[in-house]
């Protein structure tokens, strides 16, 4: 079976919709942080949304490119 063509036009869509569920994903963790008692839960939910701000930023980065790469088609 021969593999499927890159279709990529819809990526930059695909990204934005990444980034508003880790934005959801941080919001929530953040609601779950104020109601806890327990530090290593909080800590563990801190390192979480540290990764998440990280990763949303790479996904900003790549959305850009996506759509440098789509004004050039």
């Amino acid at each position: 079976m021969p593999a499927k063509p890159d279709d990529r036009r819809d990526n930059v869509q695909k990204i934005k919709n990444n980034i508003r569920s880790t934005r959801q994903n941080m919001e929530a963790a953040q609601e779950q942080i104020a109601q806890t008692g327990s530090q290593a839960v909080r800590d563990d939910l801190t390192a979480k949304n540290d990764r998440r701000a990280q990763a949303i930023e790479g996904m900003k980065r790549e959305m850009r490119d996506e759509a440098a790469d789509k004004k050039e088609t």
